[in-house]
């Protein structure tokens, strides 16, 4: 039996921001501000007043540093390893390039590496694709094929947690079904559905939009003074769905942030990173595995830095930490700090159906981290142990 006491940290929790202290048995919290008696035997440590947050939950993320998790297995495990030291201790690695019959020996390689990493969680994989209307970064833009579905599923080992679709994609609606019907999320996006292609969706099981704003199209205005609707209204408007954002101040206006808060309360907003080659990294020019590099510049996305390349100086991703969004937040909503929070913590948990993940309460797995005063982590446990520390 391990028992560990974090004691004298202001505790992030759902109703608020306090001091106080943990109690961890065996990778779950067992007591807040427990008794002395409660805690006799206890490792003790003392968090000198830090903030002390749930580990934070990336369920939308292709890389970090110099690691793209779909390049191997070495890479998965490699850059998973990384992220405890950005306060990320759950995370739902995002493969889009291996989602073909071609390549599902791959899918199926890269699915079974899972189970390599030990630093943080993988509580499954998001698949962008293959079912999209509109390509971005080389996603598949296959029609709705339930049999190929099947496949990947298979492929995936049982570890898919969610798939991306888009609502206007030809046979879309049998497979958001068959994902419902097998515990996998559909995610809209890579989309210019129209309102009613995309209520179909959610009507059939879609009730989430992930990276909303980027690849979602505004419908041109073809009748002068008629402003069109689209995939993007008919998401605000409908209460069942939720929506997530790269909160780095390139990919999306903060004010489109802040409208989503409005439309749908803040419990229904999600902070994701859509990271690749180059977050987390300094301010400079870095090798990726596509064959040419890309820069990373602050308050920007990974760009693409090969002149001789068509798309030369064109977004090639997110350069952020699921950390580097929640600081971005805190400036940008008008919002309760414990909300913002909620984010990248409860409300990702929330979605994907991770009961004890997320809040910071009696019965949770013990994945924390102790923030200093700029919101960097000094320390990180993964139920209960210390996986990074400052």
């Amino acid at each position: 039996m391990r028992l560990r006491l974090i004691r004298n940290v202001r505790l992030v929790r759902n109703t608020g921001i306090r001091p106080g202290s943990v109690l961890v048995r065996d990778g779950r919290i067992t007591r807040i501000d427990p008794s002395e008696a409660d805690a006799v035997g206890a490792e003790v440590f003392d968090g000198a007043g830090g903030l002390l947050t749930p580990g934070l939950i990336d369920m939308h993320t292709h890389g970090i540093g110099p690691h793209l998790y779909e390049a191997s297995p070495e890479s998965l495990v490699a850059g998973a390893d990384l992220l405890a030291r950005h306060g990320t201790t759950c995370v739902l690695p995002t493969f889009y390039t291996t989602l073909k019959r071609d390549t599902l020996g791959k899918l199926e390689t890269l699915a079974a590496a899972v189970d390599a990493v030990q630093s943080c969680h993988i509580v499954g994989l998001h698949l962008e694709g293959p079912f999209l209307a509109l390509t971005g970064a080389g996603a598949s833009t296959l029609p709705g094929d339930v049999t190929l579905l099947d496949e990947i599923l298979a492929a995936c080992g049982g570890r898919a947690r969610a798939m991306s679709i888009s609502p206007e994609t030809p046979n879309i609606l049998p497979v958001i079904e068959r994902l419902c019907a097998k515990g996998t999320i559909p995610f809209i996006t890579h989309t210019r559905a129209t309102p009613e292609q995309t209520l179909a969706a959610i009507d059939a099981g879609a009730r989430h939009a992930t990276h909303f704003y980027d690849v979602f199209p505004a419908p041109p205005e073809t009748d002068p003074g008629v402003r069109a609707a689209g995939a993007v209204e008919a998401i605000l408007a409908d209460a069942r769905v939720s929506v997530d954002f790269i909160a780095d101040g390139c990919h999306v206006h903060p004010v489109a942030i802040r409208a989503a808060v409005a439309a749908k309360g803040p419990e229904r907003v999600i902070l994701i990173t859509d990271s690749s080659v180059g977050a987390g990294l300094p301010p400079g020019t870095y090798p990726t595995p596509w064959g040419y590099p890309v820069t990373v510049r602050e308050g920007d996305g990974a760009r693409i830095a090969d002149p001789a390349h068509p798309q030369f100086g064109g977004l090639a991703g997110s350069a952020i930490t699921m950390a580097d969004g929640i600081r971005n937040a805190l400036q940008w909503l008008p919002l309760p700090a414990e909300q913002v929070w909620a984010m990248g913590t409860a409300n990702p948990a929330r979605l994907l159906g991770l009961e004890t993940k997320g809040e910071i309460r009696e019965g949770a797995d013990a994945d924390l981290v102790l923030w200093d005063e700029h919101l960097r982590p000094i320390r990180t446990w993964l139920a209960g142990e210390c996986v990074f520390e400052a």
